[in-house]
This record gives C-alpha cells, sequence and structure tokens, in this order.
C-alpha cells in the first residue's frame, strides 16, 4: 500500500504518466486535459510554493473553494509537504468559515472567488493568525486593497506556482523530499462536520485512514486506466473526495461537470463516462427526469414505458430471488423463493428484453456509451429510485460511511450486489450491531451500528471529551445508526440514532439549532425537525396552547374546538409566517436548512412516550407515534 496520497500519485505519474488524470470545462465549452505527469508537475510546484511562503509538515492549510482542477491540485499539494488541508464548500456561511479557520490555526486559505474573502474580511479580528489568502479565480483591485490593508498578503494561483517553480530550481529536490519522508500515519485532513450544538467538529484523518480502502474498492468498482467518471459533488465532503482517489488509484480521469440536468446530461454524452458518484437526490432528479419526459409523450409512448416498467421490476425481483440478489435471513427461505420465482421469471424474461430493445436501450443511451455504473452516497437511496434504476438496466450501487470513517464502511459490489443492502464491510474494518447494553446482536434484529478499523478517525480535533463520546479505547466507533446483517454479512440500514440529519442531496444538517430557533415563538411549546432521506426540512410543531388561544381570541377565531382551529387558514399562516421569521439567512441559516412544511400538534410530549428522562426528545420514536403527520410533511 502507498503510504501517503502524493505518494500514490508519484507511482500512477511514473506508470501513466500520458493518461488524463483531469477534465476541466475551458471558456469555449468543451473539455482541457492534464495529464498525470502534468499534474504530478503541477503539485510539486504548488508544494514548493508553499513551501516558498514558510510552510512546514504539521501546517494546517484552509481551502474554501467548490470541486475544480485546483482544489485537487492544492490538496494534494499540501499533503506532499506532510501539511493539512482544512476545506470547506464556497457555500460556507461567514460564521462556519471563521470558527474552522481560527480554530485550525490556518496562517494560509486558499479561496474560489471573491465572495470568499468578503467572510474574511467582514470577520479579521477573529482570525489573528490568517497571513496570506490565494484566490482561484480574479477578483477586483478594491478587494485586493482592502485585505491588504487588513494585513494579508494576496496572491493568485498562478503566482503560488511560479514561486514554486523558481523555488524548485533553486531548491533542487527540496519538495520531492518532503514528499518522500510522508508516512500513513501522518494527518492528510480535518474535515469539520456540525456538531450537537451547531458548533462544527474537525474530524481528523490520516492517509492510512483514506488509503487503507482501496483493496477492497478496487474489487467492488470497476475502473481501469483510461477510463473517465464524471463528478459533481462538493469535494469536501470526505464522499466525493474518496471517490477521486479511487479514480487516481485506477489512473482514471476526473471530469469536472455540475449537477445541472442540462450540463449533466450533455456530458454524459460528450465525454462518454464509465463512472458517477452522487447523492440520491441526483438520481431522483434523472428518474423524475425520465417520467417528465414520458407524461409529456403521453399517447403509445407513455403506455409502453409504463408496461414495460412494470414488467422490469417484476422480472427483476424475481431475477433476485432466483440468482441470490436479494437479502438472506433464513436459507429455507431463500431457496423457496428461488424456486417459486423460476417459471415467472423465465416467462417474463422475453418481455423484458423487449422492453429493453424499445425503451430501455434509450434510456441508457442518454448516459453515452460506456457507462458501466454509478455509485450511490451521502444518503440513502430510496428503494424505488434503486428498484427503477435496477429494472432498467442503469447499475447504481449504494456506500455507506461516515465523514469519521473516511468515509465508506461498506459499497454494493459489481459482481454480486444484493438489492436493498450496502453490501459487506470493507475489508480494512469490522461492523457490529449491537443492542442499548452494547450486546452484539444476531443477523436479522436491528440495533446501533459500530465500526472498527483503519478507517476510522483519529478523533476530532481539540476534542477529546467529544472524541470519547464516539470512540471506544478499543477502537469501536459509534455512528449512531440503526441497522441489521444478513445471514452472509450484508448490512441494512433503517434509520438514525444520532441526531443529524443528511438531506438526499448529501447536505449534512443539525437540527438541534434550527429547533432551539423556532422554540423561541412564544406560539411553540417544542419543534422537532425531521428530514432524512428526504428533498428538504419538515417540522413538527407542538403549539402553546395559551399563547394561540390568546391570539386567536385576539382574532375573533371560534377556540371551542381546539383541533379545528389548528386548521384554520388563518392559524396555518400564523406559523408559517412565525417560521420564516426565524429560520432565514439573516439568522444565519442556509437555504437548505429552511422549514419547507410543518405540522402542528396539539398535545404536549411526555416523558417516556416521546422524552426520555433527561427530558431529551427520542428521535427515533416519532415515526412509530407520528407516522401519518410526518407522511404528510413529506408526501
Amino acid at each position: 500500500m502507498d503510504q501517503t496520497v502524493p505518494k500514490l500519485l508519484k507511482r500512477i505519474a511514473e506508470t501513466h504518466p500520458a493518461l488524463p488524470a483531469q477534465y476541466s470545462r475551458n471558456e469555449a465549452g468543451g473539455f482541457d486535459e492534464i495529464s498525470y505527469s502534468a499534474l504530478y508537475s503541477h503539485v510539486l510546484n504548488c508544494a514548493a510554493g508553499l513551501l516558498s511562503l514558510g510552510h512546514a509538515r504539521g501546517d494546517h492549510v484552509g481551502i474554501i473553494s467548490d470541486n475544480r482542477k485546483e482544489w485537487f491540485q492544492t490538496s494534494l499539494a499540501v499533503m506532499a509537504l506532510g501539511a493539512a488541508d482544512v476545506p470547506r464548500g464556497s457555500d460556507a456561511t461567514s460564521r462556519d468559515v471563521v470558527y474552522i479557520l481560527s480554530f485550525s490555526e490556518c496562517r494560509t486559505v486558499f479561496l474560489e472567488n471573491e465572495a470568499q474573502a468578503v467572510k474574511i474580511l467582514e470577520n479579521r479580528k477573529e482570525l489573528p493568525d490568517l497571513e496570506t489568502v490565494v484566490f482561484y479565480d480574479s477578483v477586483s483591485p478594491e478587494m485586493i486593497k482592502a485585505l491588504k490593508n487588513a494585513k494579508i498578503a494576496v496572491y493568485f494561483f498562478d503566482e503560488i506556482m511560479a514561486r514554486g517553480i523558481e523555488f524548485r530550481s533553486d531548491n533542487e529536490g527540496a519538495v520531492e523530499r518532503e514528499l518522500e519522508a510522508g508516512t500513513e500515519d501522518e494527518v492528510a485532513t480535518i474535515i469539520f462536520t456540525s456538531g450537537t450544538t451547531g458548533e462544527p467538529k474537525g474530524v481528523i484523518l490520516t492517509h492510512g485512514n483514506f488509503l487503507c480502502q482501496l483493496p477492497s474498492l478496487r474489487e467492488r468498482i470497476p475502473l481501469n486506466p483510461g477510463d473517465r467518471a464524471l463528478c459533481v459533488l462538493p469535494v469536501w465532503h470526505s464522499f466525493e473526495r474518496m471517490c477521486e482517489y479511487v479514480i487516481l488509484d485506477r489512473a482514471g480521469g476526473i471530469i469536472y461537470s455540475k449537477p445541472i440536468g442540462s450540463i449533466l446530461l450533455a456530458d454524459f454524452v460528450t465525454m462518454n463516462p464509465t463512472l458517477m458518484p452522487s447523492v440520491p437526490r441526483i438520481w431522483e432528479s434523472v428518474y423524475d427526469g425520465i417520467y417528465r419526459a414520458m407524461r409529456k409523450k403521453g399517447g403509445v409512448s407513455l403506455v409502453l414505458f409504463s408496461f414495460f416498467v412494470s414488467v422490469a421490476i417484476a422480472y427483476g425481483r424475481c431475477s433476485r430471488s432466483v440468482l441470490g440478489n436479494k437479502p438472506v435471513f433464513s436459507r429455507v427461505r431463500r431457496w423457496t423463493d428461488a424456486f417459486l420465482c423460476v417459471i415467472p421469471w423465465l416467462l417474463l424474461f422475453p418481455l423484458r428484453a423487449l422492453g429493453d430493445l424499445l425503451v430501455f436501450k434509450k434510456i441508457r443511451a442518454k448516459l453515452g456509451t460506456r457507462f458501466i455504473e454509478g455509485v450511490s452516497g451521502g444518503g440513502a437511496l430510496p428503494p424505488n429510485i434503486d428498484e427503477f434504476f435496477w429494472s432498467v438496466g442503469v447499475r447504481v450501487f449504494e456506500g455507506y460511511g461516515l465523514t469519521e470513517t473516511a468515509p465508506v464502511v461498506a459499497v454494493r459490489p459489481f459482481t454480486k450486489p444484493v438489492f436493498g443492502t450496502i453490501g459487506t464491510p470493507l475489508d480494512c474494518c469490522e461492523v457490529r450491531i449491537v443492542d442499548t447494553e452494547g450486546r452484539e446482536l444476531p443477523p436479522g434484529q436491528k440495533g446501533c451500528v459500530l465500526v472498527r478499523g483503519k478507517n476510522v478517525m483519529k478523533g476530532y480535533y481539540r476534542k477529546q471529551e467529544l472524541t470519547d463520546k464516539v470512540l471506544s479505547p478499543d477502537g469501536w466507533f459509534n455512528t449512531g445508526d440503526i441497522g441489521l446483517k444478513t445471514l452472509n454479512g450484508e448490512i441494512i440500514l433503517r434509520g438514525r440514532m444520532k441526531d443529524t440529519i443528511v438531506l438526499r442531496g448529501g447536505e449534512n444538517i443539525e437540527p438541534v439549532p434550527i429547533e432551539m430557533k423556532l422554540n423561541e415563538s412564544r406560539y411553540i411549546s417544542t419543534s422537532v425537525v425531521l428530514g432524512q432521506d428526504q428533498r428538504y426540512l419538515g417540522a413538527l410543531i407542538v403549539v402553546n396552547r395559551d399563547e394561540l388561544l390568546a391570539w386567536a381570541a385576539e382574532n375573533a377565531l371560534d377556540t371551542a374546538d381546539f383541533s379545528r382551529l389548528l386548521e384554520e387558514p388563518q392559524v396555518l399562516k400564523l406559523y408559517e409566517g412565525e417560521i420564516n421569521e426565524l429560520i432565514c439567512g439573516k439568522n444565519g441559516f442556509r437555504l437548505f436548512e429552511r422549514i419547507n412544511r410543518f405540522e402542528l400538534l396539539e398535545k404536549p410530549f411526555e416523558q417516556g412516550v416521546e422524552l426520555s428522562a433527561k427530558q431529551e426528545i427520542m428521535r427515533y420514536k416519532l415515526e412509530e407515534i407520528y407516522t401519518r403527520q410526518i407522511r404528510k410533511l413529506f408526501s
């Protein structure tokens, strides 16, 4: 195993120097290639540029940017020095940017554009360690002047590269020696995720955390030298980052695209990728787009499409039973199902083949001629989306992991995928399903998912107390997720014990700060924010009965029937206004943290029902108690 990610790059650059490593969009709308040899050279030059600024092993360097070729080059350069990158996307709030850069003591930060610099200037006093910013995009002379007045040195990425070339000329072999000195135990990155109080937690990940996953992923994700992968996700998320290391490991090419339907489809046809890592929301958008197009056609086309999809789904279910691609909890049931499904499977085969010829082949053509599979992570893939793509012959395999596990714990294998599961754990880690007392549970029983292995983080940066809460002395990481195992060891997830919400787009949201803000309203007694694996957030609102009755009386509303009062348009408008006023940009909330829908509850939460003995909301119980209301939130 390569000891560090830059050493992996060096090996690939030596064995496949001419193969394209990066494809970035040019001003004409096409793509420019960067070979592995050129990428390695760029990384060495950037690393040398950082050396010329006084950076050394053990330093932290910030990167506030979306996915682009310069991000990958910068990150590899930082790691080549034995330093660690501290990344965040350009949609980060000023509060998050300032906290992350100050808490990690970054002296230098790479910024995508001028908008990121504004966040720094507005909070200059809170960033005493910051000395230098490096821009990827051009910025105005006024911004450069403002930064210099704030005693911050300003460079552009090209200038850092030029300084690096000069430094390497004057200090031959210096950068290469730093790269060779790297070890697998060195910190590669500190990725800040949201904490339970809304304060970000810095996950410390080493080179070994990432690289130990590659042997297993070579077996599960097919990719050959020269293959291309379409990349659309934020690279500061560990899922996208690890996917790019998988591509690097196979000498593949990274195509930088955008998660916008028209752009994505055009890039599929133009670039013919083999692979696309993405979040469930993107696959859902493709699914919705297909159905929207068919409904627009209408008539015979829609009838044929609907018929053949139904046939394909039925055929897929029979096929999985016969071939063993479904979860097994009983050996007897496994073979009984296989026996019962053989005849329907054979009878449906001709119709499925006809559907492929008339309908599904055209759908797959939208993804180019070389597409093999998509990998979905960052949230649960909805079962109907999973089954649709399986049925029409588009392979989308679901993976599972967390930032704290760098991130992959398991992924459905390409050779023998088991539908409805995330596959077996990678060879670098082990998974246990335990009850509330920590006892390991047998297959088929739900419990908390624990992970131990070489991919598990070192801990949270400068947060030992938080680290001790999730990481046991013998190395077991408590994921906070609820899951179970099949007889063959595949993992099935059933929800989350911990509070963090992951939307279908992969956005991680801590509900507690939102709930605390909502509870500031005098009309709200308690609130619970929901949205795991959904497109948006919803909320259950326990009303403050006395305050609402007083407001209703002032507005001449009938209060005799309180349940009916909660359905009054004026009352719903009142709560909508309260929610929108509290959860908004001026209060520091991002767009995906807004509440799209809410349901009003008249009965206060009770201890032993919705509340624990500590008066904490037991979120995992709410789905059972308020099934109807939650269904309305997301229907």
